[in-house]
Formats: structure tokens, sequence, C-alpha cells
């Protein structure tokens, strides 16, 4: 059975049914949110970009296409694979939002791997 989606959004922002599966996919915890207080269903490290591609990038729109190229790479890693697979497997059988505390989300991480799962749905693994 295929997931219904994967989108994304801020942490910030208030949980919704529509949510489905809540994946936290930042290295690091987001300020002022108390973990009982995000409604997560997983929080997964291992697939945000390294911190020195997270600080080459710095949240610059005009870095974006660089980095996501650089962070598909990452993804390709043996350190990244197994998040990869994991969040694709969620993906299979849940609708998931991927949550970030980036203003800017779309020009995130989650923006890439939202792309990156849904594109690969109907591909095998």
């Amino acid at each position: 059975m295929m997931g219904q989606h994967v989108t994304y959004r801020r942490i910030y922002e208030a949980p919704i049914p529509a949510d489905g599966t809540r994946v936290l996919v930042d290295r690091v915890w987001p300020r002022g949110i108390r973990k009982e207080d995000a409604h997560l269903d997983e929080w997964m490290r291992d697939i945000a970009p390294s911190t020195e591609l997270r600080k080459w990038y710095g949240h610059q729109p005009e870095r974006f296409a660089e980095f996501r190229r650089r962070y598909l790479a990452e993804l390709r890693d043996t350190e990244h694979r197994d998040a990869v697979a994991r969040l694709r497997d969620i993906a299979r059988e849940h609708s998931v939002t991927l949550l970030t505390a980036t203003r800017d989300v779309d020009h995130s991480q989650a923006a890439v791997l939202t792309n990156l799962i849904a594109s690969e749905e109907d591909s095998p693994t």
C-alpha cells in the first residue's frame, strides 16, 4: 500500500490530522519546542545534512541549487542510506509530513527530501 502523500512544513506550526506521520528532519532540536509538544512520530537526525553542508549553505536561497546537489550526494553515502530507506518505508505505508525549524521551508532539506521520496514512490528500491 502506498502512502497518500509526502509534504513538509515548519515544526512551529500546530499539528493537523492531515500531517499523518510527523518526522523531524533536522540534526539539531528546534529552539523553543518542548519534546512533548512537538507531536513527533520520529526524529531522523541521520537524514539531515551534515553540519559542514548546513553551515556552508546558511539558508541562502541563491545557494539552494548547489545545496540540493550536495545534499542529494550526501544522501547516497553509507551514513545516510539507512535513514533514506527508513523514510521511504514510512512513506510507502503512511502520509508523511517532514518537519523542520527552517524559516524558508521551500529552500530546506525537508523540501529536497519531499521531492526525492515523492519522485521515487513509483520506482523500485
